[in-house]
């Protein structure tokens, strides 16, 4: 049976410790709990919040109606083959601890998004990526609830739309869905991608020549841990801003003028910038205003050294994309999801 608390402080279930309260707040760790939430929140005409890892997310305001923890965990192999691997996460899982367990079984396909902090279930909303690699690269199928019916419903590749850090639950289906387990397709034979500059270089570095799966998330989590905050030590919520794409025509007469400036090819067309090297030029790597800073380390990331509102953590926000657009005349736009 859950148990709805009233006038939640849930500042310590995001990870950028911003204070922030919700009006009804209850945890779930099983189907029966969930749908015991939302049967509440229809008798009660209350709307749905559904908060994960609370890891990519800025809530700036109180919330209204219901919030629902989710804590639903578990890992599962479905169904395998000599060459592939069916395996389920539980939306509440942890996404690092998910993706130990795939290496652990010597599967192939999630080692390089190994250390990103969130849970199984954030990870197809935002399609999560990195060294290369995206979700949408491995991904099978998930099963989502139905906020206002309570109806399952099993969604595709294609029927998620995937994109740069984005999906259909960030945009058209936005709040409507509770994202109970995530199925991926993994490969059993060894397929690294180790492309990505940092990624190959520091294997190099260390003369590991054929790396294994185990080789690969330590080097990945030394890259991480040496450029980005731990959030348990220092609050924050991973990649504020979304990396820049440009069309070729926009980035030949910026690199005209910055000969220097960092990209990479999308296509014929479409460059991506790293917003990191744009935030850096435009002086705000390390620039503090209050409790909240652009980190010196890695410019994406927002840290909050302590007791940082919201408003606080806008304005710092503001006051960078202001001064990227005046300086490259690009738009910044936000990785975090801004409640």
């Amino acid at each position: 049976m859950i148990k709805i608390e009233k006038n939640k402080n849930i500042t310590e279930f995001t990870t950028l410790k911003v204070g922030c309260r919700a009006e009804f707040f209850c945890i779930v760790k099983n189907k029966e709990e969930l749908l015991g939430a939302i049967a509440w929140s229809k008798k009660n005409k209350q709307p749905l919040f559904i908060l994960g890892g609370g890891s990519n997310i800025l809530i700036s305001k109180k919330i209204k109606g219901l919030v629902i923890k989710n804590e639903i965990k578990g890992i599962q192999i479905l169904k395998e083959n000599k060459e592939f691997v069916l395996i389920e996460g539980m939306s509440g899982e942890s996404w690092t601890k998910f993706v130990g367990f795939t290496v652990n079984q010597g599967l192939f396909g999630l080692e390089n998004l190994f250390l990103i902090y969130g849970t199984v279930g954030g990870a197809p909303v935002q399609n999560i990526g990195a060294y290369g690699v995206e979700l949408k690269d491995v991904f099978y199928e998930l099963s989502a609830f139905n906020l206002k019916t309570g109806r399952e419903k099993k969604f595709s590749a294609t029927d998620c739309r995937f994109a740069y850090r984005d999906s259909i639950f960030k945009n058209k289906l936005r709040g409507q869905y509770f994202i109970y387990s995530v199925t991926l397709k993994l490969k059993k034979k060894a397929e690294l991608k180790l492309e990505y500059g940092s990624l190959r270089e520091t294997l190099l570095q260390k003369g590991i020549k054929k790396p294994s799966l185990k080789d690969v998330i330590l080097v990945i989590s030394e890259i991480r841990n040496s450029k980005l905050p731990i959030p348990g030590i220092l609050p924050n919520a991973g990649s504020f801003f979304k990396n820049t794409e440009v069309n070729l025509t926009v980035f030949e007469k910026l690199q005209k003028k910055y000969p220097d400036i960092p990209s990479f090819p999308l296509s014929k067309t479409k460059v991506k910038i790293p917003s990191a090297w744009l935030i850096e030029q435009a002086g705000f790597k390390g620039k503090k205003i209050g409790p909240v800073r652009m980190y010196e380390h890695q410019a994406l990331i927002l840290v909050n050294e302590g007791k940082a509102s919201a408003r606080q953590v806008l304005s710092l926000i503001k006051e960078v994309k202001v001064a990227v657009k005046k300086k490259f005349g690009l738009d910044l736009v936000e990785e975090v999801n801004i409640i």
